[in-house]
């Protein structure tokens, strides 16, 4: 079996950026489906991940995300404006996907680019793959990128890890 992988614009290819972070983990008992419903929803976010706070849509079309959807958040402590760059629900046979652009405004020193991509594919044997990637460019993605431990890898985990256990509550209520 050939796992899908994020799909990355070239401004964004990991190795490239100033920072990159990758988290998986592969969860037995739950669906892309069930994934899915827990991202989807920004109002969940805060209840199961410590680091999003704030999360505000321009345009009043949450708080579901949906394709080319505008929102801000605060996470590690900056504002973060952000736009649904990809949008794939899921479907029996295909990964779901949902990625978006995120950038701090600043100067030099202070702005910050990133995409932060997810990816959910259910697996034989009953079991869900969840990714999620970040690619950054800025002098605070050089800093995130330099810190030990890394606080977006340990962030990251939490959010997927979180992610999983809120799907396995809302399953386990139905």
């Amino acid at each position: 079996m050939t796992q899908s992988a994020i799909v990355w614009p070239q401004d964004y290819l990991p190795g490239t950026t100033d920072n990159f972070a990758s988290n998986e983990i592969i969860v037995a008992g739950l669906t892309a489906h069930d994934i899915w419903a827990q991202l989807n929803d920004t109002r969940l976010w805060p209840t199961y991940y410590s680091n999003a706070q704030d999360i505000r849509f321009h345009d009043e079309s949450g708080p579901l995300l949906s394709a080319s959807a505008r929102f801000r958040f605060t996470t590690f402590g900056f504002p973060v404006e952000a736009q649904v760059c990809e949008y794939v629900p899921p479907v029996a046979g295909q990964a779901a996907r949902i990625a978006w652009y995120g950038w701090v405004e600043g100067d030099e020193n202070s702005r910050l680019d990133a995409l932060h991509a997810w990816l959910f594919e259910d697996l034989p044997g009953n079991r869900v793959r969840i990714l999620t990637q970040e690619s950054q460019t800025g002098v605070p993605a050089q800093q995130l990128a330099s810190a030990v431990p890394n606080p977006m890898i340990n962030a990251h985990q939490e959010w997927i890890v979180g992610l999983a256990t809120a799907a396995r509550n809302a399953r386990d209520k139905m």
